[in-house]
């Protein structure tokens, strides 16, 4: 299986330390790891690596980094395959070496993030081999674990994927709740149009080719197609005509996924990604400790 290998630099440290501080003082509670404690002396320094158990695209390696150097800022730590990479079952991705104590306390709270956030990569990889060689790109969601959207919509990026809005503040998006309540399409975007700024954009989504009429005679910038078959949706990108951008949504996988691409599509959102990516296997092995 072919996945694809994306360069991308981590986040700054500002945005990620509150997320792995708040995980690490869940982890610690309110005496500490009484089992590291009591076995390991305070003097005792040990090496290790954390290594792929399986094929993958690797993301969070800067989040699983500060973890351990919240707990220690003089553990040395080598990332081996920076996020975005592409790494096979038994290669190293992050080796340390520092205070015992310290790395086996860290080790789970930096293993989970860096787990599930390289799954995160994985399924946007996957995702993103599924649709070549076609233009359209895939991207993610809100539907992201609370706390960790910053996170999660990085580990996209490093799986090649690019990112939808990251809130409801940055982008208008008129859904069926909203269009129903407004009473009708044609009311909703005028009434977006005059509450927004310029650098705004409006998209809308529409689930029939009746409604897809209706927004192209009032004018958005996107157009959200929702459950289409592959052939509804070829039909939407004939009626668009490159007078808006087209996404297709619902039910997305890496199996029907290059076939939704071929309707000729610009974007291909799928919310599983992040919020039901299986995690990357990933463990830390303790090479030695003195």
């Amino acid at each position: 299986m072919s996945l694809v290998q994306t360069a991308i630099d981590p986040l700054p440290a500002l945005m990620v330390e509150p997320i792995v501080r708040e995980a690490l003082l869940e982890d610690l509670g309110r005496a500490g790891d009484i089992t590291t404690d009591a076995i390991i002396a305070r003097s005792a320094v040990m090496t290790g690596t954390i290594r792929a158990r399986h094929q993958g695209t690797i993301a969070g390696t800067d989040t699983a980094a500060l973890a351990f150097r919240l707990l220690d800022p003089n553990i040395a730590l080598t990332v081996d395959k920076p996020d975005g990479s592409r790494v096979e079952a038994g290669e190293p991705v992050i080796s340390l070496k520092g205070s015992a104590r310290a790395i086996l306390s860290a080790e789970r709270v930096a293993l989970n993030f860096l787990s599930h956030l390289s799954g995160v990569a994985t399924a946007t990889a996957l995702l993103v081999e599924a649709v070549r060689p076609h233009k359209t790109r895939v991207v993610c969601t809100r539907k992201t674990i609370p706390g960790l959207r910053t996170l999660q919509k990085h580990a996209v990026r490093a799986g090649g994927g690019v990112n939808h809005r990251f809130g409801l503040d940055d982008a208008v998006l008129i859904k069926d709740n909203h269009v129903a309540l407004a009473g009708g399409i044609r009311p909703a975007i005028e009434r977006v149009r005059r509450a927004i700024g310029h650098l705004i954009k409006i998209e809308v989504e529409v689930d029939t080719l009746a409604q897809l009429e209706d927004v192209l005679a009032v004018g958005a910038d996107a157009v959200l197609l929702d459950n289409m078959t592959p052939e509804q949706m070829r039909e939407a990108v004939r009626m668009i005509a490159g007078r808006a951008i087209t996404e297709a949504s619902g039910r997305i996988t890496p199996a029907n996924a290059n076939a939704v691409a071929a309707s000729g599509v610009d974007l291909l959102s799928a919310g599983w990604i992040t919020h039901s990516a299986p995690v990357l296997d990933l463990g830390l092995d303790a090479a030695e400790s003195h």
